[in-house]
């Protein structure tokens, strides 16, 4: 991992350093030789997308959305949204991720920025156990992901966790049920995404919205 990657800083988050890498297809093929398999999710966990720079941009400039709280990072790749939340004074923070990979980058992630973050390989979708707060970054890519961890979520905020959550515009981001909180003009790189720019919204979940 570490020789697969450098320590940056995001564009948008320049108060937390990650290791990420230049260019996916190589850091890919060596994650499928390490694994001695084919077909192993994307690196994900090695680039800081959109969605997830604005979400942790959000939670540094609004510490109070965290502070003194219990904070789940769902799908959390790098990490970037639990150390934005360990930094912005969260008492307790837990990243999962269902990416073994992923669950190795955010601890040396965390311990890159002097922050405990408690790191999961597993699935929450259906459980609640408590968290105050609730991050979701970049997570609406996929047709079959996205309603299922956004019906998740509501169940959260109508018991009065805070959902927070940080999208560039993907296909199944929900359009209604949702209130844009912020917006965002985050850099990012033409190997993601179609621009260079992205303008990106942190949203919190409508209590009410069915």
């Amino acid at each position: 991992m570490r020789g697969n990657t450098v320590i940056e800083t995001p564009p948008h988050v320049p108060e937390i350093a990650l290791h990420l890498a230049h260019a996916i297809v190589p850091l890919w093929h060596q994650t499928e030789e390490d694994l001695a398999a084919q077909g192993v999710p994307p690196p994900f966990w090695a680039f800081a997308w959109a969605g997830g720079q604005a979400l942790a941009r959000y939670v540094i400039d609004h510490p109070e959305t965290v502070r003194g709280g219990f904070v789940l990072d769902v799908g959390a790749g790098s990490g970037l949204g639990a150390i934005a939340a360990a930094k912005a004074g969260a008492r307790r923070v837990e990243a999962v991720d269902i990416d073994p990979f992923a669950i190795a980058a955010i601890g040396l992630n965390a311990q890159l920025n002097d922050v405990t973050v408690e790191a999961h390989d597993r699935s929450v979708i259906g459980i609640d156990e408590g968290w105050d707060t609730v991050l979701i970054g970049d997570l609406c890519y996929d047709r079959d992901l996205a309603p299922s961890v956004i019906g998740w979520a509501r169940k959260l905020a109508r018991r009065g966790a805070r959902v927070l959550i940080g999208d560039p515009g993907r296909a199944y981001l929900p359009k209604s049920g949702l209130t844009a909180l912020a917006t965002y003009e985050v850099q990012t790189t033409r190997e993601l995404e179609d621009q260079e720019i992205r303008r990106t919204r942190v949203f919190t979940l409508d209590e009410a919205a069915p």
